[in-house]
């Protein structure tokens, strides 16, 4: 081995040259034997699945808070720190009501159909929903209102005051002899605000209605049918209600939809110009899909989020 392999060597093992004429190196401060079990640089670690549950778990508590943030859906009640535009009836629920009929676009169909409203879209207003259904049933025994089958589902139902329905059924009839069936029927005992439905046998045995007269007041749109022999109570002309208010849900659940991460604020919402779709008005369409639970209401500090619901 020359002089030169030999050097290199000691160099390769962290060993310094030494100085003068000579040039060998200089002896070794530790053993050669203790520098090649101990090197200076030792070798990495083999890879542990336990290094790296400790990098999963790290990364979780990272983002932690914001886990917590998306997981927390608001509702109605727990609103109470943010700005709303619209006013809360929770001390007041009975003014509610007149709030709501008074969002319904009368002109829309030439003061012939009855102002009305959703029962859900009181929860939007009133934080305790016990509280909405007590007022209900309170005001229908007292013959005030009527609570009418939609017909979306079997828990949707429409909210009307018991003298406009009155008016414009009466208003609404084609021919004396059709006006006249509805008058029997209206000013009978069968009829009653507290009656959502009606069965054959109290119409025909009890209050001595014929099948002619019940199929008048099926084409009065007063009643219609429920199954063979059981009819629900109905709002003449709630068909062309029904068509608006569906177009109009979905086109403001499609704005919310398009919006950045699918949430906007209340107060922007509120205040945009409705599309031609929302016949029925921003506002009142606004309390459908909050009370009806088609969007989750987040507390923020700029006001209410709206977030479209994952169910």
């Amino acid at each position: 081995m020359t002089y030169n392999s030999r050097a290199a060597m000691f160099v390769h093992l962290g060993v310094h040259s030494g100085s003068g004429v000579t040039g060998y190196p200089r002896p070794l401060k530790r053993p050669l034997s203790a520098i090649l079990l101990h090197p200076p640089f030792p070798h990495p670690k083999p890879f542990s699945p336990i290094s790296m549950n400790r990098k999963r778990k790290l990364t979780c508590e990272t983002f932690n808070i914001k886990k917590q943030r998306d997981g927390a859906k608001g509702s109605t009640s727990s609103l109470n720190g943010s700005p709303s535009p619209y006013p809360d009836f929770t001390e007041d629920p009975q003014g509610a009501v007149p709030y709501l009929c008074a969002l319904f676009p009368r002109k829309l169909f030439n003061d012939t159909f009855p102002p009305l409203f959703l029962r859900h879209q009181l929860y939007s207003l009133i934080q305790d929903r016990t509280a909405v259904d007590r007022l209900l049933s309170s005001l229908q025994q007292k013959g005030e209102l009527c609570l009418i089958q939609a017909g979306f589902d079997s828990d949707t139902f429409l909210v009307v005051m018991d003298k406009d329905l009155r008016r414009t059924s009466l208003a609404s009839c084609d021919g004396e002899s059709r006006a006249q069936i509805v008058s029997k029927f209206l000013e009978s005992g069968l009829f009653s605000p507290s009656k959502i439905s009606y069965g054959r046998e109290e119409m025909m045995q009890k209050n001595r209605f014929s099948d002619g007269e019940i199929t008048q007041l099926v084409r009065a749109g007063l009643l219609t049918v429920r199954d063979a022999g059981s009819w629900w109570l109905s709002v003449p002309g709630a068909g062309k209600f029904t068509r608006h208010f569906i177009k109009g849900r979905k086109a403001i659940l499609s704005q919310i939809n398009r919006s950045r991460y699918k949430e906007v604020l209340l107060t922007d919402l509120s205040t945009r110009k409705a599309p031609p779709s929302l016949r029925l008005g921003m506002e009142y369409h606004i309390h459908d899909i909050i009370g009806a639970g088609l969007v989750d209401c987040v507390p923020t500090a700029s006001g209410i989020l709206l977030r479209l619901s994952d169910t």
